[in-house]
């Protein structure tokens, strides 16, 4: 019997009750803070920097510039000289290329914006933490993404965006 018990204790092969699952909770921190009306509107304004938005609508024009050369060696490739398609690959590489740098200083500002709403909610997002976890009475705070499953009624990461955009408006 002994052995019995421990292989389903090693095999995971047993169900746990609902009872033990008291006190745990699963928050995607990430998802709550950028999820914020703080967030959004610190987006929105990224969005308005001349810099950024000169940046965005570079990005989409070599896009669409490598698009349509793709497009164009695709149609016309049986009709082209060698030294055209190769003059065209040129050409989609450095488009390609540059779109990959443009796009790095689009994820480099949106990622800056990100760690500054982080910063400014930190303060209020470990408030709320702590809130929820002495009314929701959690013993185990759990991220979620290292939770395979959970069932959404652990999770606090709607609780927490209400909450921070709630003291926000209060301020």
């Amino acid at each position: 019997m002994k052995k019995y018990l421990l292989g389903l204790l090693l095999t995971g092969s047993f169900a746990i009750p609902a009872a033990a699952l008291d006190g745990v909770a699963v928050i995607d921190l990430r998802t709550a803070v950028l999820a914020t009306q703080a967030a959004k509107d610190a987006f929105e304004t990224l969005e308005e920097e001349s810099e950024y938005s000169g940046n965005l609508e570079q990005a989409r024009v070599l896009q669409t510039d490598r698009q349509s050369l793709a497009e164009k060696l695709q149609k016309e490739a049986e009709t082209l000289s060698q030294e055209e398609i190769t003059d065209i690959q040129r050409s989609i590489q450095e488009k390609s290329k540059d779109l990959e740098f443009i796009v790095g200083k689009i994820q480099t500002k949106q990622n800056e914006t990100a760690d500054k709403v982080f910063r400014d909610l930190n303060p209020s997002v470990q408030k709320i933490l702590q809130e929820l976890i002495a009314a929701k009475q959690v013993k185990v705070l759990l991220g979620r993404e290292n939770v395979l499953f959970a069932d959404t009624s652990l999770d606090l990461t709607d609780d927490v965006t209400s909450m921070l955009d709630v003291a926000a408006q209060s301020e």
